[in-house]
């Protein structure tokens, strides 16, 4: 057989789902992708089209149909090579182009850096996704094989995408309920930026797993049994815990590998619903189940799809044990996720559209409306959409998720806009709560609102809304109704902000440096920048620190405001750290004489340590023998810190001062003195002096002061 008919046929058995005629039709793809890619090689020195190989195998691994498959053997000719998208779809159909076209990266736009060019790059595939959620599917299939294949890359490539895989890749097959996806990425990015903890927290795993598993061995056969005996037909099985979720739990509960018990737990698969609740009857009779430790989710499907029972129980040896009870059809949607919606099935043809299961991709298109800057559109995506869940009702028996913490208004402003903007109070359980109300799992929600179209949000709600989305409805209300108070008020949050860090104020800068401060947050006109502060959309703080760092960078700088760097800088003492040896003499070199600071390299030399020379010395760059040439860093311990005077005015009670210095300490910052008038209205007015390293270290203590309880005002004092 030729080469190409033995790299199709390693995909074939894979195939066994289809017709003769779709596979020909994928043979056809294959060999575009071929011809495409003909002498491109990975950085592994394997072929590039093994790469498309195994992306398509995943799918069809599946069972995804034709079309998503033939799009994941092409996904890469549009972005590498010289084949065009009129070209696909020409030759297989407008789904197929289309679906190559959301997976391809963006080209030809100019963007102004690697985070933005990410954050496009994610949008159009979340967008795309919305539209046709097999993009996503080819989308993540693509990023496991690249992730199990990273090794040749270099470590800070390495670490640039495992931290993506990460914080979108990850959730993104969490949230469409595919566990074992979820689970690899996971773990392969863990491996990636924690190697350490990564590899310690899998040996310990080991370890504890062969210590439990003859009481686990013998709790399997015991309720297989008793099930038997209850005329329950069902599989029990031993269910692995990924590394990355354990490495959490550690984390977040302080709790050593020994205090998990869920490291090897059971799953009981039934035939139908019925034997599920039977046999969760048949665990209790076994084992005294933990109280507080049991989940329905067949009952109450958490927002992926996912359904099962869970319990814990006290089993073998007085060790809890989890157990999860669930279907065939239940189990398979809980390993594959949406992807179990992809079975193929001869004559008909899948709904690749939203469905009620996956209504949470609707707000995907609704931020792509509101949102124009990729960068908030991927934030929005990330706390709105990738966060744990709370599960709560609507009075008519809806079930709304919404992100762990979400507050009754951000549950008015999920049901619609509109409500939202007239919500007046909310009710849960038929009780009257706060709008800062935080919601529980189980709770029945009810809005009440005003019928007046005048009626809208309070800026208060900022403060507490948890989700994204419904903070921008917030600010866009206000955006657009509130202009000209908007206007105001953001020139009074600029004046107060420049007073408060810098001793200075908005009449001190001149009307062309606003302008170019709007122009760098892509706000041309003044009067819709200082808008854009008024309702929220660009904090104060934020551009008091963007102007900062230009008045830092600039020459002749005001006397009255004594320069302070916007990120704390280390202040290199002299001495000389050679990377990867150890404690070893070192010596400046005198061709070059090197202060500290400036960029170095080392000289190994016999019988005098390392010698020390500037990055650029021809006597380095001329060096006899390149293996003696060692990375060497100033040795940056120090800290260099900057006496600032605040004053801090509040109401005059006994402990303001404790818990001001309560608060000045738990910043870490160091203060060096403090004195305390009281005014004739009960004012007490603080004047301290704190040792700050940073412009943004003083801007996170000025926010901590002014949440102090009693603090009215707190700025910086400059001359």
């Amino acid at each position: 057989m030729t080469e190409l008919g033995l790299q199709f046929a390693d995909l074939l058995p894979a195939l066994s789902y289809l017709g003769q005629d779709e596979v020909a039709l994928l043979r056809r793809a294959y060999q575009v992708a071929e011809q495409a890619h003909e002498g491109q090689m990975r950085l592994s020195g394997e072929p590039y089209l093994s790469h498309p190989l195994a992306v398509t195998k995943l799918l069809a691994e599946m069972r995804l149909d034709t079309d998503a498959l033939a799009a994941a053997l092409l996904h890469d000719v549009v972005e590498d090579t010289a084949v065009t998208s009129d070209d696909i779809r020409a030759e297989f159909g407008s789904t197929v182009e289309k679906l190559v076209e959301g997976v391809t990266k963006l080209g030809r736009i100019k963007l102004h850096s690697q985070a933005q060019i990410q954050a496009e790059n994610i949008r159009k595939m979340l967008i795309a996704m919305a539209e046709d959620l097999r993009v996503v599917l080819i989308k993540l299939a693509d990023r496991l094989h690249n992730m199990r294949t990273i090794a040749p890359l270099s470590e800070e490539r390495q670490r640039r995408i495992a931290q993506e895989t990460m914080d979108i890749y990850a959730p993104l097959a969490h949230r469409l309920g595919m566990w074992q996806m979820k689970a690899e990425l996971e773990d392969l990015s863990f491996s990636v930026l924690d190697h350490e903890n990564y590899e310690r927290v899998r040996q310990e795993m080991l370890s504890q797993r062969r210590q439990r598993e003859t009481a686990l061995d013998q709790a399997r056969r015991r309720l297989g049994e008793e099930l038997g005996l209850a005329g329950i037909r069902a599989e029990v099985v031993g269910r692995p815990k990924n590394i990355t979720s354990v490495f959490r739990k550690m984390q977040q509960g302080g709790r050593t590998i020994g205090e998990i018990y869920d490291l090897v737990a059971l799953r009981v698969i039934c035939d139908d619903i019925r034997g599920c609740y039977g046999a969760l009857g048949v665990v209790h009779s076994l084992w005294k189940p933990i109280p507080g430790r049991f989940k329905d989710y067949i009952a109450m499907p958490k927002g992926n799809g996912y359904q099962s029972l869970h319990t814990t129980v006290v089993g073998e040896g007085a060790e809890p044990v989890e157990i999860q009870i669930r279907t065939w059809d239940m189990h398979r949607t809980a390993e594959e996720g949406i992807a179990a919606h992809w079975h193929y099935k001869e004559g008909t043809q899948a709904n690749h559209r939203l469905d009620q299961g996956f209504g949470w991709l609707r707000s995907l298109l609704e931020w792509q409306k509101e949102l124009l800057d990729a960068e908030s559109f991927v934030e929005h995506v990330k706390l709105d959409v990738f966060q744990d869940e709370v599960f709560v009702f609507t009075p008519k028996g809806d079930v709304l998720s919404l992100p762990s913490g979400s507050t009754a208004i951000d549950f008015a402003y999920r049901i619609h806009t509109d409500v939202g903007h007239r919500c007046l109070g909310a009710k849960a359980n038929s009780r009257m709560v706060p709008l800062d109300y935080r919601l529980q799992n189980g709770d029945i929600v009810e809005v009440l609102t005003t019928k007046s179209e005048r009626h809208g949000p309070s800026r208060d709600w900022l403060n507490f809304a948890k989700t994204s989305s419904a903070r921008e409805k917030i600010r866009q209300w206000f955006k657009r109704e509130r202009r000209e108070e908007n206007v105001t008020r953001g020139k009074e949050l600029l004046d107060r902000e420049l007073r408060r860090m810098r001793g200075s104020q908005l009449s001190a800068i001149p009307p062309t440096r606003l302008q170019e401060l709007g122009r760098e947050f892509r706000i041309p006109d003044l009067t819709d920048f200082f808008a854009a502060i008024g309702y929220g959309e660009i904090a104060a703080r934020t551009v008091v620190l963007r102007w900062a760092a230009g008045e830092e960078a600039a020459v002749g700088q005001s006397a009255s405001a004594p320069s302070i760097p916007l990120v704390s800088r280390p202040t290199p003492s002299g001495g000389v750290r050679v990377s990867g040896l150890g404690d070893l003499l070192t010596n400046i070199a005198r061709c070059c004489k090197p202060v500290p600071g400036e960029p170095i390299r080392g000289y190994v030399t016999r019988g005098r340590g390392v010698t020390v020379h500037r990055d650029e010395c021809v006597n380095i760059r001329h060096a006899g023998d390149p293996r003696r040439i060692v990375e060497v860093e100033w040795d940056a311990d120090s800290r260099q810190v900057y006496p600032v005077r605040l004053r801090i005015e509040g109401r005059d009670r006994t402990g303001l001062l404790r818990d001001v210095a309560t608060a000045i300490a738990e910043s870490k910052v160091n203060l060096s003195g403090a004195a305390v008038e009281v005014e004739g209205d009960h004012t007490a007015v603080i004047s301290t002096v704190v040792e700050v390293s940073s412009l943004t270290e003083l801007s996170r203590l000025l926010e901590r002061l002014e949440g102090v309880r009693d603090v009215q005002q707190v700025m910086r004092e400059v001359g």
